[in-house]
C-alpha cells in the first residue's frame, strides 16, 4: 500500500505543463509482477517493477527489437532519399537547349530535307516501271 502512495510522487513532474503531458502520454496498469506502462504516443509498452522506493521500467525485448529494426529501416530509407536529393541538386537546371544546339539541330534537319527533296526529284525523272 505504501508503494501506491509513492508511485504518484515518482510520476509527478516538476511543472504543471509537463504533468499534463506525462499523465496523458503514459498509462500504468497493475499486473501480478508489477506494472505495464503504455506510451500512448508511440504505442511502446514497458514492464515496470518496484525496486525499493523506485519504479524501474524496461522495454519489452520483442518491442525493442521491432523498434530497432524499424528505426534501421527508416534510417536507410532517409539516407537513400537524401542521396537522391543531393544527386538532383547537382544536375543542371537548364531545360531549354542553347542557341548553338538549336542551330546545329536545324542544320541537320535542313540537310536531311534537301537530300530527301533531291532524291524525290530524281525519282520523278525516272520512267515508271512497266507493270503490264
Amino acid at each position: 500500500m505504501r508503494y501506491l502512495l509513492i508511485l504518484p510522487l515518482l510520476l509527478t513532474p516538476l511543472s504543471a505543463q509537463a504533468q499534463e503531458s506525462s499523465t496523458e502520454r503514459f498509462q500504468l496498469q497493475r499486473t501480478d509482477d508489477g506494472y505495464v506502462r503504455l506510451d500512448t504516443e508511440t504505442g511502446a509498452m514497458s514492464i515496470c517493477r518496484e525496486d525499493g522506493t523506485q519504479l524501474v521500467c524496461r522495454q519489452a525485448a520483442d518491442e525493442r527489437e521491432a523498434m530497432t529494426s524499424e528505426t534501421e529501416r527508416l534510417q536507410s530509407r532517409v539516407d537513400a532519399l537524401e542521396d537522391r536529393i543531393a544527386a538532383l541538386e547537382k544536375k543542371p537546371t537548364q531545360v531549354l537547349p542553347t542557341e548553338e544546339e538549336v542551330d546545329r539541330t536545324l542544320g541537320i534537319m535542313q540537310r536531311f530535307f534537301r537530300e530527301f527533296r533531291d532524291w524525290a526529284r530524281e525519282d520523278e525523272t525516272r520512267p515508271a516501271p512497266d507493270r503490264t
